[in-house]
């Protein structure tokens, strides 16, 4: 055949395919039957979705927005928490703080706490008479908390108990606050206990009841107390009437229960009946923080906690207390059970405690 009468060729150079593309859109025509080329998907295109089309709630998809509004609500919880400490932590004074022993982190080291609370009244709240915020007042409750590395113990002192006060000779334990501040309270009580103290809390009346109140209020068992605190309700302090049985407790009203020493439908109780109410009143508390209700208030919660004591702890060392307290288990609940009564110099009569007793009570305490 002559080179003339050869059939004429032209050569097609297909363009490499790239890995986003499809056979069918290197083509500049349709498919066969007709139908437009597709486009071409790049890599950052993203497929389009019928708007018609809802994503499937799984459980699984339920869980994890679930899991990300539990986490972001504890963290809100923890920041305001911490700031609200931070604040708290700057009102105890230097000569109180000097007198502690400091101690390890409270999740994970035993550590021994003084809570005071003072009988000084808000002005909004006090008879005639009464000692306010601001002057000379005496510790109303005495109270040592052992927390940490699995220890949970409450030592509860009566407040008429005659110890050695430093500077001050014998006197009622109570009187050494007035004497000298939560300064000598520490000094007087790692006297007479012959313990270290590592870390302060006093309890801020102006504010507990607001606390309380954060929790939508605590449930205590009660025997039938009838109580007139700051002067009863006609002076703007509280009348407290709580029949036997378990009760619904308000702020005030949980401050009022802490508070009574004369129970005027039991005239009987002294002292010791008081305190263990105080202790009864801490259970209460850690049972409700510990509630879902609590948890949907937990911010609230958080803020009024730190609000409701003044102490030398910043906001992680509160926060593992805290934690501490709520991961021990049940405390085991002690109280200085006094031996005696003495009559002091200034004709006052007061409670003794043996040293067999005191010693006895202390063991109990450490161990946790």
């Amino acid at each position: 055949m002559a080179d003339d009468d050869k059939p004429e060729y032209t050569v097609y150079r297909s363009r490499p395919r790239l890995p986003w593309q499809r056979e069918e859109s290197l083509g500049a025509g349709g498919d066969d039957d007709g139908r437009p080329p597709r486009r071409p998907r790049w890599p950052f295109r993203t497929r389009e979705r019928d708007p018609r089309r809802k994503r499937r709630s799984t459980p699984g998809r339920i869980a994890a927005y679930l899991g990300i509004a539990i986490a972001g609500w504890l963290l809100l919880s923890f920041v305001v928490f911490l700031i609200s400490a931070q604040v708290q932590s700057s009102k105890i004074s230097d000569a109180a703080d000097a007198k502690l022993s400091g101690g390890g982190y409270p999740l994970t080291s035993p550590n021994t706490i003084l809570v005071l609370g003072s009988d000084a009244r808000t002005k909004d709240r006090a008879e005639p008479g009464a000692q306010t915020i601001g002057a000379p007042s005496r510790s109303d409750s005495i109270l040592l908390l052992r927390v940490g590395g699995g220890a949970n113990a409450q030592l509860s002192i009566l407040r008429d108990t005659v110890v050695d006060i430093p500077g001050h000779g014998q006197g009622k334990i109570n009187a050494a606050y007035a004497f000298g501040g939560p300064s000598l309270a520490i000094e007087t009580v790692e006297s007479y206990l012959g313990i270290d103290i590592n870390h302060l809390v006093e309890v801020n009346f102006e504010n507990f009841p607001a606390l309380i109140d954060s929790l939508g209020g605590v449930t205590v068992k009660t025997g039938c107390v009838i109580s007139k605190i700051n002067g009863g309700k006609r002076n703007g302090g509280t009348t407290l009437r709580l029949k036997r049985g378990e009760h619904e407790l308000s702020g005030d009203e949980a401050l009022a229960i802490a508070r009574t020493r004369k129970n005027e439908c039991r005239p009987e109780e002294d002292d010791q009946t008081r305190v263990r109410r105080q202790q009864q009143l801490l259970s209460a508390i850690k049972d409700k923080v510990t509630s879902f209700e609590t948890f949907v208030r937990l911010p609230w919660v958080s803020w009024a906690a730190p609000q409701a004591v003044r102490s030398d702890m910043s906001g992680p060392t509160l926060l593992g207390l805290v934690g501490a307290e709520l991961t021990g288990g049940n405390a085991k609940r002690y109280v200085l059970r006094p031996s005696g009564s003495t009559t002091l110099p200034d004709g006052g009569a007061g409670l003794t405690v043996d040293d067999a007793t005191k010693q006895r009570a202390v063991e109990q305490f450490l161990r946790g």
